[in-house]
């Protein structure tokens, strides 16, 4: 029987009156994606229709999950809520604190010794609090969300960015910061803008070399890393319903990569179908039985354009394998582009390491079709040329995948398996070598592929691609190298060719496993006891932030202008930071470290108002809170792109940053600062970016009397001793307001408690 099945009855008991409601308010067929948030107002029934991309809802999502990295933050915030346990299904992952380097089990070994402090910390904040604890080595998170506990037409949200992998349930499944996960776990409603919505209608069917992931890679290059900002994508059409679910969810987990909000795909057969292999026919049976409900109303999809505010077509069987890269996700190049697009950019054409799997593309199907090239290298007198390294989705993939005998083929090219984990992916990744900063080629399966983010590397040039390919490019060794039309040179001097990769959707056996890594919470936890030891580098208790102190904010000093891209990664790097998610002051030494200075091209390097000096930026930034001096950082577009990690607006809210001010924001980084009690802000004029200078001391205007959609004023005071004011916007509605004032999200809710 599936986990939490009772409250999977409950969510499907309701949907047909309040889908029936909400069609009545509405007043016109519904999407899929309307249906779902409709379904899961925390108001019940619709009353009214919320406008998209404008209204503010408040929702009441069924689950919610946290990885190992972010968790730490979530759960000391949600201990100080007052709450004795979880109100919705609750659980916690571990598979981003454990390193590769020298394969599964030495380094599982190593991580269990470096993190025991914070793996006793989750398991037993776990224990206390009704929480499922998937342990070390289990598996990533989203793997093991689609495997367990991921329904169509269900509302869950995650601490990480891709938890929209559940779209391939058919799931609305959100990625938000922790102090979200805290609201939602503490019984509260949780807040979001109406998105918009994307249609893409996918006709045709996959075929040959082309795989599901190249579909989101065509996406992000139409839609590139901002085009999906506060928007749903929805897939439909014969296209879609020829996929596989673990395809789908491929599809909807790179939706993190231009934006969205998140992706999702009807129900359909091989929903179904995978929900039966992974031990929830109950689960399908449930669905099958409100099938209806779990798809638009037809007239959507036969005239998408009067439903969606923005319709792609795709026809899969005319779609090309692509690349995207590098630096980012978005710069997407057909295969039969890619050696002319390398030549002319000045690519490294040879090709170091080739790497299979994350939370994107872990699935059986992945490997069973990169394991039909793999095959090829014996069959066809081959020598694999680049390195090829993997990380299976979860125990029971490596354990299924391993039973049939994929692994040993794997093994016979040279390939390294690691621990069932993130690993490279978030930059958990011990490459030898990688210190030199030589100019390297690698390409993976991941999502992501920012400047670092794998290796620490700024000049490894990563590239992403399907399983398929990434095999295929690895044995070939070079980024020119074409499968469907190239011929390679075997070991007799013979020029062979790649057959097309082919593969099973499930194990034609079944899935199998000896230990899956769950532990299940004390049925009572009130007995238990959570232990933060004061002295420790790994975790640290919470306090409070401060409110606001009721009158508008004066001499605050220009912090950083950040030129260009400044992703979360930018703004609170992963890597070797990770071990210092659980404790806010010591993983503030990294803050904004990432980040270009405008006003002299450097990362880490901004001056020091003080002193004149130029210093690191937390190092300044500490000073500017030792005197009690508040300070503005300044950015470009997209500001907080990529991760969930709210510990990106923790870390200047920790250290004195008292407001960010930006061209464009992300979504969940713009939330993420307003729960923090931190000031998100647009210019209303772009180009007044250029008239912030690098001496400025500046005052934010109009807070008396802050109130939504009404501007703010802020007064530049430059170093000449001339001022001048802009104009700045904000997207504050009433209640987040009441954030702003009271310090924070979290301080409303434990006053709220202690009532």
């Amino acid at each position: 029987m599936a986990f939490d099945i009772e409250m999977i009855k409950a969510v499907y008991a309701r949907m047909d009156e309040r889908i029936a409601a909400a069609r009545k308010v509405v007043n016109r067929p519904l999407t899929l994606t309307e249906k779902i948030l409709y379904s899961h107002l925390t108001e019940g029934n619709a009353t009214k229709s919320y406008e998209r991309g404008k209204s503010y809802v408040d929702f009441g999502p069924d689950r919610v999950a946290m990885q190992d990295a972010t968790a730490q933050m979530a759960l000391l915030q949600f201990m100080q809520s007052g709450r004795p346990k979880v109100a919705v299904p609750s659980t916690v992952h571990c598979d981003h604190l454990i390193t590769a380097r020298n394969g599964a089990a030495e380094d599982l070994e190593f991580a269990n010794k470096e993190s025991k402090e914070v793996y006793e910390f989750l398991g037993s904040v776990s224990n206390k609090y009704g929480i499922g604890f998937w342990k070390p080595g289990a598996g990533i998170i989203h793997q093991v969300v689609l495997e367990n506990y991921a329904f169509p037409g269900g509302m869950m949200i995650g601490t990480d960015s891709h938890t929209v992998n559940a779209g391939g349930l058919g799931m609305i499944a959100i990625g938000v910061g922790g102090a979200d996960a805290c609201d939602v776990m503490a019984g509260l409603p949780w807040e979001l803008k109406m998105p918009k919505l994307i249609g893409v209608k996918l006709t045709g069917k996959l075929n040959g070399w082309t795989a599901p992931k190249d579909v989101i890679l065509k996406v992000a290059g139409i839609l590139t890393v901002k085009g999906g900002t506060d928007a749903v994508v929805e897939y439909f059409g014969e296209g879609a319903t020829s996929m596989s679910c673990t395809g789908k969810g491929t599809i909807c987990n790179m939706g993190a990569e231009i934006g969205a909000t998140t992706s999702t795909f009807g129900y359909d057969d091989s929903m179904a179908r995978y929900l039966k292999a992974t031990g929830r026919a109950d689960v399908a049976a449930l669905a099958d039985g409100i099938k209806h409900h779990l798809t638009a109303d037809a007239e959507c999809y036969a005239s998408p354009e009067k439903y969606f505010d923005q319709v792609i077509e795709i026809n899969l069987s005319e779609l090309e394998p692509h690349v995207n890269g590098p630096f980012t996700p978005d710069l997407a190049t057909p295969i039969s582009k890619l050696k002319e697009a390398a030549l002319a950019n000045g690519w490294p054409t040879k090709i170091s390491v080739g790497l299979l799997g994350s939370c994107t593309n872990s699935s059986y199907e992945d490997i069973s079709r990169a394991v039909s090239l793999a095959k090829q290298v014996a069959e066809k007198d081959l020598t694999s040329k680049a390195e090829y390294l993997i990380n299976p989705g979860s125990e029971q993939i490596r354990y299924t995948i391993k039973r049939d005998g994929f692994l040993d083929v794997f093994n016979k090219i040279g390939a390294k398996v690691f621990t069932n984990a993130c690993g490279p992916c978030i930059g958990m990744w011990d490459r030898m070598g990688a210190e030199k900063q030589e100019k390297n080629t690698i390409i993976h399966s991941f999502n992501r592929n920012f400047a670092k983010r794998a290796d620490g590397n700024p000049n490894t040039y990563a590239f992403v691609a399907s399983p398929e390919l990434v095999t295929a490019m690895a044995i070939a060794g070079d980024l020119t190298f074409n499968p469907l039309t190239d011929t390679l040179t075997n070991n007799k001097g013979e020029q062979v060719k790649l057959d097309a990769p082919s593969g099973d959707e499930l194990p034609t056996k079944g899935f199998a496993v000896e230990d899956a890594g769950y532990i299940a919470p004390a049925t009572d936890g009130s007995s238990v006891t959570v232990a933060v030891s004061p002295s420790s580098d790994r975790l640290q208790l919470l306090d409070p932030f401060a409110a606001w102190e009721g009158s508008d904010l004066k001499g605050l000093k220009l912090l950083i202008k950040a030129k260009g891209k400044c992703t979360t990664d930018h703004i609170s790097m992963a890597g070797k930071w990770l071990k210092y998610r659980g404790h806010l002051d010591n993983i503030s030494n990294n803050l904004l470290i990432g980040a270009v200075n405008a006003f002299n091209e450097k990362t880490d390097s901004v001056k020091n108002q003080l002193t004149g000096a130029y210093e690191g930026v937390p190092v300044v930034q500490r000073q500017y809170k030792a005197k009690g001096i508040g300070s503005l950082v300044v950015g470009d577009e997209n500001y907080g792109e990529g991760s969930s990690r709210e510990h990106a607006a923790m870390e200047p809210r920790h250290l004195g940053v008292r407001a960010v001010l930006v061209k464009s924001f992300a979504r969940i980084h713009e939330t993420n600062l307003k729960k923090q009690g931190m000031l998100a802000l647009t210019f209303s004029n772009k180009e007044d970016y250029s008239k912030i200078l690098e001496d400025d001391t500046i005052d934010i205007i109009g807070l008396t009397s802050f109130a939504p959609g009404k501007p703010l004023e802020l007064v530049l005071h430059h170093a000449d001793g001339k001022s001048e004011s802009i104009s700045v916007n904000h997207t504050y509605n009433a209640q987040q307001i009441e954030w702003f004032k009271a310090g924070g999200a979290l301080n409303i809710i434990r006053a709220a408690v202690g009532k």
